[in-house]
């Protein structure tokens, strides 16, 4: 039991962290726009909980223009998919387990 609690991370904690790596782990990348609709979060608790994820280098971040209009995308690196694989695996094993 306590290895598998080694296992769950403090950066997927928060509901909407959660929801941006569930979201990545399926897509290639997102854009804030779809993000913030999908979550149904504001502006700046999205932008908060991008950065927090960002700062542990679990996604990375394309700023770039369409048009005139900015757009930033975000995708999950390979480290971020690595840990939240072993995060919801410890989830799943901690409520088999219960």
């Amino acid at each position: 039991m306590k290895n598998i609690i080694l296992n769950i991370n403090k950066a997927f904690d928060h509901r909407i962290r959660l929801g941006i790596m569930s979201v990545l782990m399926v897509n290639e990348y997102a854009d804030f726009k779809t993000l913030k609709e999908l979550l149904g979060c504001t502006d700046g608790n999205l932008a908060s909980h991008l950065k927090a994820l960002e700062k542990v280098e679990f996604i990375t971040v394309e700023k770039q223009f369409i048009g005139r209009k900015p757009n930033t995308k975000y995708a999950s690196t390979l480290l971020g998919k690595a840990e939240f694989k072993k995060h919801i695996n410890a989830l799943e094993k901690l409520i088999k387990n219960t």
